[in-house]
């Protein structure tokens, strides 16, 4: 009698079990923060380690329902924008795009313009207490949070 019930409690149990795993990709910002477990998460980051007095700006944003990942050079412009996934990779994130997913703007050196003409990828790692190394090809920088009144 009770075999009949034994096979939808798996089911139920097997459910249950999957929507309390770990996250590993996120698409909004509120699925970032809970991948992160940080409802705090800042969502703008300032570059600290560059050479020209002019620091990127990262700004995490939501717009029709997707993460949109926006590096502003301070004074000079857009560097590069783009609709983003991110993902969980070990400690860190990775956000991957196409060529057609990134806008590279006026402000990006034509490195950076060589470097993800074809697509690539934006590594951002926790290094100490409240900052953040971006990465990808040809470059990197240290980031720290910023307000969002700033």
């Amino acid at each position: 009698m009770y075999r009949k019930y034994y096979f939808p409690f798996l089911l139920l149990l097997s459910l249950n079990c999957e929507a309390h795993e770990s996250q590993t990709c996120a698409t909004t910002i509120s699925e970032l923060r809970v991948m992160l477990g940080d409802q705090a998460y800042p969502l703008k980051w300032e570059e600290t380690t560059m050479d020209d007095g002019k620091p990127l700006v990262l700004s995490i944003l939501e717009i029709n329902g997707h993460l949109f990942l926006k590096f502003d050079k301070t004074r000079d412009g857009l560097w590069a924008e783009g609709v983003s996934v991110i993902c969980k990779t070990g400690t860190d994130l990775e956000t991957q795009f196409t060529g057609e997913q990134i806008r590279l703007g006026s402000a990006a050196n034509w490195v950076l313009r060589l470097a993800l003409q074809n697509g690539g990828k934006f590594i951002l790692k926790r290094v100490g207490a409240g900052q953040l190394r971006i990465a990808t090809n040809g470059w990197s920088g240290i980031f720290s949070p910023i307000s969002e009144q700033h």
